[in-house]
């Protein structure tokens, strides 16, 4: 009969353990991943409860919108995937490119960005056991610039893979033109693969923030956007337009990350020269490195 030291059989939990997360980590890359390609997407979002005090208070309208949506895989590492998402819109025989928001999946990320209201987010450093086993979801802006981000577990379970987390945001662009009574989104946000494709589930909540003052809810809002898988041929216009701009798109990337590696809060100018910074750079004019470094810059507000 053979007999096992103290020492083997630690090291054979140690190997089994290893292999789990190992085994666990590709299931969570490939549920990713699967939010890649052509898409038909329908936004559906409602404001379901008001909390306001004010007797002339108006709900947001119910908003119900459809597009096609291309989802490019733009990195794909050992511990991070990038997603860029582009619309595409107007006439199928012409069709008009939008570049739309990002998401990077980073594994067991411990730096954060923290929206903190005002056009500003706070950096956080998280200790590496409260994120073991995670991964961050970090949307940015159609400028790169950033948006809101959030850490949890992906799981896999009755033949469900799902990612939920609940983290502060900006005003979605729905919102923020239209509505300046309230200045923080809690975003109750969950993604979920399905047979045809993903779902984006949401939870908000509309919060008043002042500083020295408890939050205030001034409603909740749901949220549910379906993506349902298309054949990637009819999105070739947005793969076309991206072959053509990604090269310059990395630069603002890289940029970016500069900017993030400082490791310190973080507050944008919301205007420079009367343009918000998207228009900065979806402008032809920025295609150099040197131009879309000076521009992104001007619009980091610099602390005394």
């Amino acid at each position: 009969m053979r007999r096992f030291t103290l020492s083997s059989l630690l090291l054979l939990a140690f190997v089994s353990t290893t292999i789990t997360a190992q085994n666990k980590k590709k299931q969570d890359q490939n549920a990713i991943k699967k939010m890649c390609g052509c898409y038909e997407v329908t936004f559906n979002f409602a404001e379901t409860f008001q909390y306001s005090n004010d007797s002339l208070y108006k709900p947001s309208k119910t908003k119900s919108d459809k597009a096609l949506e291309w989802a490019q895989l733009v990195e794909d590492g050992k511990d991070k995937i990038s997603i860029q998402h582009l619309l595409q819109v107007g006439s199928p025989s012409k069709p008009y490119i939008v570049k739309h928001w990002r998401q990077d999946w980073v594994y067991q990320n411990t730096n954060f960005y923290m929206f903190n209201g005002n056009n500003s987010w706070k950096y956080e450093s998280k200790p590496d056991t409260d994120v073991k086993g995670q991964w961050t979801q970090k949307v940015y802006q159609v400028d790169d610039s950033p948006r809101y981000e959030g850490s949890a577990t992906w799981v896999h379970v009755d033949g469900k893979s799902f990612w939920e987390n609940r983290t502060d945001a900006p005003l979605p662009r729905r919102e923020y033109t239209k509505r300046s009574d309230y200045n923080i989104t809690v975003r109750g946000n969950r993604h979920e693969i399905t047979d045809n494709g993903w779902v984006h589930d949401q939870d908000n909540d509309k919060v008043i923030r002042e500083e020295g003052k408890p939050d205030v809810v001034l409603a909740k809002e749901k949220g549910y956007n379906t993506y349902v898988k298309v054949d990637d041929s009819k999105c070739k216009a947005a793969a076309d337009w991206w072959k053509k701009n990604n090269a310059k798109w990395a630069l603002v990337r890289t940029k970016w990350e500069k900017v993030y590696g400082r490791n310190t809060d973080l507050s944008l100018e919301a205007k420079v020269d009367n343009k918000a910074l998207y228009k900065h750079l979806f402008s032809d004019k920025y295609t150099e490195e040197k131009d879309i470094n000076k521009v992104i810059e001007s619009f980091v507000i610099q602390k005394p």
